[in-house]
């Protein structure tokens, strides 16, 4: 029996529930485009945020996977590594979330999610280098006792320089693009955990980060993926003994282990 979809804040379309062991797969490489994800996991919440930012609604189907009694077909026949995301395309599975957003924005129709612009697209990969970076100093941060490290200070520091780069926009390059995709679900995470953890506000004294939150919040892509903040909160309060350290997708997937 699949489990319930968890609270998502504005959901703009039925999803499905998540798959478990006792689910049978879907028509595999039927031709139909599938995205495999966890509504839980902010790596996957990456490749959604981009298929709704391209309104890919109808080209690209949500298959939701519980990671806490993952199908085995899953493994078997989909992905091999058994993480989310992954796409399923022309007969191909692809994954690993910060490929998987450059590929949906190359390979489908919609507004480009990149722009023209030689300096912001330099600029674009520096930040996406430095996005496992930025979110290893906050896992352990929050795995660790005491106030925010210093090295997670510096982290969240070097975001909000990067946030004022440019002056024709609230975001990473002036306008909503994959960089502010591949960040957004965590600075949300992290931003509910350490006001609820740390007892700390990130965005307190760095107002280019305060308007970050404050406008991405506006994004329908972005929202209609949203969970429920206390939701996220007791899940990370129920599992923050469990965490592990952070380089490559979801070696942890907050707040579940999407790689067990």
């Amino acid at each position: 029996m699949a489990t319930a979809v968890p609270p998502i804040i504005s959901p703009k379309e039925d999803l499905p529930p998540p798959l478990t062991s006792a689910s049978e797969p879907p028509p595999l490489f039927d031709g139909t485009t599938r995205l495999y994800l966890a509504y839980h996991c902010p790596y996957a919440q990456r490749a959604w945020i981009t298929r709704n930012c391209k309104g890919l609604q109808h080209e690209i189907k949500v298959v939701a996977i519980d990671l806490a009694d993952r199908p085995a077909w899953y493994k078997e026949k989909v992905y091999p590594e058994n993480k989310v995301p992954a796409l399923e395309h022309n007969n191909q599975v692809k994954g690993e979330s910060l490929d998987l957003v450059k590929y949906i924005d190359s390979n489908f129709d919609g507004p480009a999610l990149l722009p023209d612009d030689s300096a912001k697209k330099q600029f674009a990969e520096e930040l996406l280098a430095f996005s496992d970076g930025f979110n290893s100093a906050f896992f352990s941060c929050l795995r660790s006792k005491g106030d925010v490290s210093d090295e997670a200070a510096a982290a969240v520091d070097k975001i909000e320089a990067a946030l004022g780069k440019f002056s024709d926009g609230p975001f990473f390059l002036g306008q909503f693009s994959l960089v502010d995709v591949a960040y957004v679900p965590f600075i949300e995470r992290f931003q509910i955990f350490y006001s609820g953890i740390k007892k700390d506000d990130l965005a307190k004294g760095r107002p280019n980060l305060h308007k970050f939150i404050e406008e991405v919040n506006k994004v329908d892509a972005y929202t209609q993926t949203k969970l429920d903040p206390q939701f996220l909160l007791d899940q990370m309060k129920e599992k923050f003994g469990l965490l592990e350290d952070v380089t490559k997708d979801n070696q942890i997937c907050m707040p579940g282990n999407a790689a067990e």
